[in-house]
């Protein structure tokens, strides 16, 4: 299938002082007679199948999860794999597979919406999962469409709302975003300054915010819709519906990145922007509300680092069996065996972490501070494998068609969001001890 795909806003003439690209390092073709055997390298094949299940934490899922588990992973096999690397190279966002996802329902995060067969906890994860393994900013965009806009709709929204945004954002019809981070407020989002002033009819919203994936999708025409948290004038966190075509929205996608390159994230400017009374989330009337789809994403967050991590433990693993180094495959050396098994085992205690807390927030039973031990652990040792595992690869390890580049660069946008590293060690040293070290 062609993916359809918009391009970079940064200017797409060439420069006329630069070194035009001389292609690939593969592709020479035949060798001439006389031409020294064995300095040619080949070209490595790292996506093929490799046991990433080395504890069995996976070997009891249900028929119902493992059909959108399996669906997801052809999905990357067969569309994202082809595209991806050029999508990332040149920051181009994949609309044409994010169409895809909502044609084979991957955009719902285990969601009730009507006219569509139920997904578990469980198999929400695993697609989760499947989807950063085969690359994060395709997991990235359905984790802002499923995991934060359409969750804020469906926990937060009237029946009208929900009957009318849910379909459409779990088909990918309309694509969604969720602006809450601001540019003077990231960890401490809760000081959000955003205004919505009360007006005859609904509300005028006035403020910025920043790194809000899918936020610029509507200034090059496409339908989308952004969750828009802000102040009212009695100083309480409302939740908005703000269609990207309204007049005093504008969505500049923030240019420059080094990671998640195939996603659209936006700074938003909100000028005097009118929102209807119809349009503002009547669930959604403090950060508690807010909070509790974070808590929910968290967990999401953790799932997406065990895919990343699946990426590049399987990709070390078939590197270092084809690759051939002092007359033996890297294979055959004890240290990287050591390498191996370390990676095996921090990706296995990924998953076990993953898969019980899973199995918590399905019983109804998960709380903020485990969804942030989840996010904590996972994302901290999903950093630790692409590490290993660039390093395993050596030069090639920075190579986009090698695949390790792409999730070593695309880790550490994850382990950002949702709450940084530092702020989910205050969540959890606030459940350990009982004292919030957020104030003084």
């Amino acid at each position: 299938m062609a993916t359809q795909d918009l391009p970079t806003t940064q200017d797409a003439a060439p420069a006329q002082n630069t070194v035009p690209a001389q292609g690939t390092a593969h592709g020479h073709g035949t060798p001439a007679a006389g031409f020294p055997a064995g300095v040619t390298e080949p070209e490595y094949q790292l996506w093929g199948e490799v046991d990433t299940d080395p504890a069995g934490v996976f070997r009891d899922v249900s028929e119902a999860d493992r059909t959108y588990w399996d669906r997801a992973r052809r999905f990357c096999l067969e569309e994202v794999r082809p595209a991806i690397d050029a999508h990332w190279n040149a920051a181009t966002y994949p609309l044409g597979l994010v169409r895809r996802l909502g044609e084979l329902d991957l955009l719902r995060d285990g969601l009730e919406v009507e006219g569509y067969a139920p997904m578990s906890a469980l198999a929400a994860g695993l697609v989760n999962m499947e989807l950063s393994r085969g690359d994060g900013s395709v997991g990235t965009v359905a984790a802002v469409q499923a995991g934060l806009a359409l969750r804020s709709i469906v926990a937060c929204g009237s029946p009208e709302q929900i009957a009318r945004w849910a379909p459409r954002l779990a088909a990918a019809e309309a694509l969604g975003a969720f602006a809450l981070t601001e540019p003077t407020h990231g960890s401490d989002s809760v000081s959000l300054q955003t205004r919505a002033v009360r007006v005859p009819g609904g509300y005028r919203i006035s403020g910025e915010k920043k790194w809000i994936g899918n936020g610029s999708l509507g200034a090059v025409g496409i339908p989308a819709l952004t969750v828009v948290w802000a102040r009212d004038d009695a100083g309480a966190v409302r939740g908005f519906l703000v269609p990207q075509d309204s007049p005093g929205y504008a969505g500049t996608t923030i240019e420059g990145k080094l990671s998640l390159r195939a996603v659209w994230q936006a700074h938003l400017r909100l000028e005097d922007v009118f929102v209807p009374d119809a349009m503002a989330l009547p669930g959604a009337g403090s950060f508690k509300d807010a909070a509790r789809v974070l808590v929910a994403t968290r967990l999401g967050v953790a799932w997406s680092a065990v895919g990343h991590a699946t990426a590049c433990y399987e990709t070390a693993v078939q590197y270092a069996a084809q690759r051939v180094q002092f007359g033996r495959p890297l294979a055959a050396s004890q240290i990287v065996q050591e390498r191996l098994a370390r990676m095996r085992s921090e990706l296995a205690t990924m998953q076990l972490m993953a898969v019980q807390m899973t199995r918590l927030e399905a019983a109804g039973e998960l709380a903020p501070a485990q969804a942030s031990l989840a996010k904590y652990t996972c994302t901290r040792t999903a950093r630790r494998i692409a590490s290993t595992a660039r390093d395993l690869l050596g030069g090639n390890g920075i190579l986009l068609e090698n695949r390790v580049a792409r999730h070593f660069a695309d880790i550490e946008a994850i382990h950002t969001y949702e709450g940084t590293e530092t702020v989910q060690a205050l969540i959890i040293g606030r459940d350990i001890t009982g004292i919030s070290a957020f104030t003084n």
